[in-house]
């Protein structure tokens, strides 16, 4: 999609936005709605004061920031370019990723939904407030972090969410002996 397209639906749709350089902020005062979408022009920033749909978008182009103070919703979405970084103040739903790139960064302040990723690179960094949900990941190589605030649902590796694997030690905080663990490269394969 070019820019002009783009900046035409916005107004179309009535959701307001501003130029800094080559970015198109999008500044609307509540929830974003484009899941009629399938692509976006580089260089978009969501700083909207809701939520923001994109269910139809199947990749992000270079440049997109989510700094939108609710949820972000990209269901069809398989992969994440290098330097994606999340800083909503909600969740993040990326339910359908199979590849991620190793620099991208979770700061968002809720949970992260990565049911469909099978495999993760090293330096990939989750500091989200909440879970992050990694149900078929077969593994876990040394690099990645999670400093996030909640727990980490690992089904494939551990059976259930981190913190209730019955090897866990009751007095270390679960996230801590979790990266250890992953240091120590215990759930390579």
């Amino acid at each position: 999609m070019t820019r002009e397209k783009f900046i035409k639906l916005l107004d179309e749709m009535g959701y307001s936005y501003k130029i800094e350089g080559n970015k198109i902020v999008v500044t609307h005062k509540g929830t974003v709605h484009l899941n009629s979408l399938t692509s976006l022009p580089p260089g978009v920033e969501f700083r909207n004061r809701g939520d923001v749909y994109l269910s139809r978008l199947t990749s992000l182009p270079p440049g997109v920031e989510f700094r939108n103070r609710g949820d972000v919703y990209l269901s069809r979405l398989t992969s994440l370019p290098p330097g994606v970084e999340f800083r909503n103040r909600g969740d993040v739903y990326l339910p359908s990723l199979t590849s991620i790139s190793s620099d991208v960064k979770f700061n968002n302040e809720g949970y992260v939904n990565l049911d469909s990723l099978t495999s993760i690179p090293s330096g990939v960094e989750f500091r989200n407030g909440e879970s992050v949900y990694l149900s078929r990941l077969a593994s876990l190589p040394p690099g990645v972090e999670f400093n996030n605030k909640k727990n980490v649902f690992l089904v494939s590796l551990t059976g259930d969410w981190f913190s209730e694997w019955k090897g866990n030690i009751g007095e270390i905080d679960s996230n801590r002996l979790l990266n250890k663990m992953i240091k120590d490269g215990l759930f390579e394969r």
